[in-house]
């Protein structure tokens, strides 16, 4: 029944729904876990990176201004961090547009433009799609939520330990914890993850975003004791 519906984004079947739009939000689902989590100052992002091997070549993800591999978390503008799931290249798009729309805003008024107005932008565009149909073109605010492969996990993790009082040092370790049950390895590393901070400037009361380059979420995750053991160290351990 679901193959006479599901040609278009356009087309609703006889119950009312959209094939082609449930088809995406189960690669959303499929895909490395997205996870956000606002504290009383600032916003924790953090994100597993599936597009992992010896041969990739890491050296601008290393070396670069704002850090990360440019797979799963992006920088905006100076007040937004994004992190995204599912296709990488349809990601980079909406990347690109939302960049777009942020510095003609900026240009326009002199200011940085809101994050709801950004995010309104960015699912105007998508619903577009569909009514010419995505009725998943809306959003919402979260203190806490997570996106990606074993989701509900995190979600019921999320739902058990956040705080409305939590601080951006609390939120990275409630971060890194529920990442380390969620992610379909045993160990964890700079290869495996990404991470990002938005906090306020204290002396100009600006936004200061951070994304993580990977000695910074190697030396994170070894604070908090999960980060990857010396070989030799395990083989005398053994």
């Amino acid at each position: 029944m679901a193959r006479r519906y599901d040609s278009r984004t356009t087309i609703f079947s006889p119950e009312g729904r959209l094939y082609q739009i449930e088809y995406a939000m189960e690669a959303i689902s499929h895909a490395g876990t997205v996870l956000g989590i606002l504290a009383k100052d600032g916003v924790v992002l953090a994100a597993e990176k599936k597009v992992t091997g010896k041969l990739l070549d890491l050296s601008g993800a290393k070396e670069g201004g704002y850090g990360g591999s440019g797979e799963k978390i992006f920088l905006l503008n100076s007040n937004v961090i994004a992190g995204v799931a599912g296709i990488t290249a349809d990601a980079n798009s909406l990347i690109n547009y939302a960049r777009t729309a942020a510095q003609r805003h900026l240009f326009s008024y002199n200011e940085d433009i809101p994050v709801e107005q950004l995010a309104q932008r960015l699912c105007d565009l998508k619903q577009g799609y569909t009514q010419f149909g995505d009725p998943s073109g809306n959003y919402s605010g979260w203190k806490a939520t997570c996106i990606g492969a074993n989701n509900g996990t995190a979600q019921s993790l999320l739902k058990q330990e956040y705080k409305d009082d939590i601080t951006v040092e609390d939120a990275i370790g409630l971060a890194i914890r529920v990442m380390s049950k969620t992610m379909d390895s045993t160990t964890l590393g700079s290869e495996k993850l990404e991470f990002a901070v938005l906090t306020l400037d204290k002396k100009n009361e600006q936004p200061r975003p951070k994304i993580f380059k990977p000695a910074e979420i190697d030396a994170l995750l070894a604070k908090h004791g999960l980060g990857k053991k010396d070989e030799d160290t395990e083989m005398r351990t053994a």
